[in-house]
């Protein structure tokens, strides 16, 4: 199976990528201009629109000895990350460190060694600081010989415009419902009608759609969520509701990274020489505290991604009603609330719909800018109330 199989909505930007891994193989020649393959690339993207797994599976046609669709061997490894020439920087904390970056270019020197390339993927990009950027940016100023740099990021606007000028860009769109609802149907074995409510209710993200397609739990803390938004008419309503909301980001938060961080901390223990339930000597305790202190990390980036998921769907919610009340034939996100939405359309005005929405903007880019997640909650919600009295 090709290793561009399971990609959805993306055919233009496979097609780039097939042509640079085929560029410079014998008797495989790009279509167009033999100068198809570049040392640096960058994919841009909304979130789940598939950044990561399209990066994957370049690095695997990259890395492929049986041509630029790949193969099964090495498409495993890839996505094990176990392949010997294939380095990967995630982080799930809010942002990436110099320390990392430094280390990451320090391996791209590494000649290759089973492959024709050493691919270096950095996923989330966007999360370097200038400082950071900089330390990239000589790097991809003077390539190491067969190494390719692929970035992930949402938007070019997101990098450095040096590093912007020195990568080739592909942009990758946003998939059609029917694909995502397609792809869970046929990877994942939804249930059809499922697949459709997940891809639909996520917004064709991919890997919000699989978890609400999979997760009975995810689906009912999202209604929960639309639930109290629609039943908030006061102030007090709305000041408990920003609490609950809080809580239900929470409670995602933890659903997510509790299983990954006992799963981490069994795997330390193993590879320092501690049986489970067995003390740990004090002279290895220092490494606990740092994979503790990288999980407390990432907790808060969950926390914090778990609210922007919240404010999402709201968004969906408000525009659903400003679609009913203009009459538009515009698909609902949330087709199953029909009844609830055109009571709430009815109550309220188109005008007072769209300063419901700049209020849920504001509270997104408040809580990214570090404000007080409780206090930008109750702003927003006392202002959707306001402007719906």
């Amino acid at each position: 199976m090709s290793v561009w199989a399971e990609l959805t909505g993306q055919r233009d930007a496979i097609a780039v990528l097939r042509a640079a891994a085929a560029a410079d193989r014998p008797g495989q020649r790009a279509a167009g201009s033999g100068n198809a393959m570049t040392h640096a690339w960058l994919l841009t993207g909304p979130p789940g629109s598939g950044r990561s797994n399209l990066a994957f599976a370049f690095a695997s046609a990259l890395l492929s000895t049986a041509g630029p669709d790949g193969d099964p061997v090495t498409d495993a490894q890839v996505k094990a990350r176990t392949h010997p020439d294939l380095t990967v920087l995630s982080t799930e904390k809010v942002i990436i460190s110099i320390d990392e970056v430094r280390e990451l270019v320090r391996s791209a020197q590494y000649s290759p060694s089973v492959g024709r390339y050493r691919v270096m993927i950095i996923e989330d990009a966007d999360r370097m600081t200038e400082r950071t950027s900089n330390l990239l940016l000589k790097s991809l100023e003077e390539p190491p010989e067969r190494t390719v740099w692929v970035l992930c990021a949402p938007s070019d606007t997101d990098l450095l415009p040096t590093i912007r000028s020195r990568v080739r860009t592909v942009r990758l769109t946003v998939p059609t419902v029917a694909d995502v609802a397609q792809l869970l149907t046929t990877r994942d074995g939804v249930d059809p009608a499922l697949a459709e409510q997940a891809a639909r209710h996520a917004q064709s993200h991919i890997g919000m759609a699989r978890r609400l397609a999979t997760n009975a739990d995810a689906r009912a803390r999202r209604d929960e969520t639309l639930d109290l938004v629609l039943g908030v008419n006061t102030v007090s309503a709305a000041v408990l509701a920003a609490a609950r909301l809080l809580q239900i980001a929470s409670e995602d938060g933890k659903a997510i990274t509790e299983e990954r961080d006992a799963q981490e901390r069994e795997e330390a223990l193993r590879s320092l020489g501690v049986e489970p339930g067995g003390t740990v000597p004090p002279a290895l305790r220092g490494q606990l505290r740092a994979l503790e202190e990288d999980q407390k990390r990432r907790a808060t980036r969950s926390l914090r991604d778990g609210l922007d998921r919240i404010l999402v769907d709201l968004l969906s919610l408000y525009r659903d009603v400003l679609m009913v009340q203009l009459s538009s034939d515009a698909a609902l996100v949330n087709a199953e609330r029909a009844d609830e939405l055109r009571r709430h359309a009815a109550a309220t005005t188109p005008a007072a719909s769209l300063a419901a929405m700049d209020s849920i903007a504001e509270a997104r880019t408040r809580i990214d800018a570090n404000v007080n997640p409780t206090l930008a909650l109750e702003a927003m919600l006392v202002t959707a109330i306001g402007v719906g009295s």
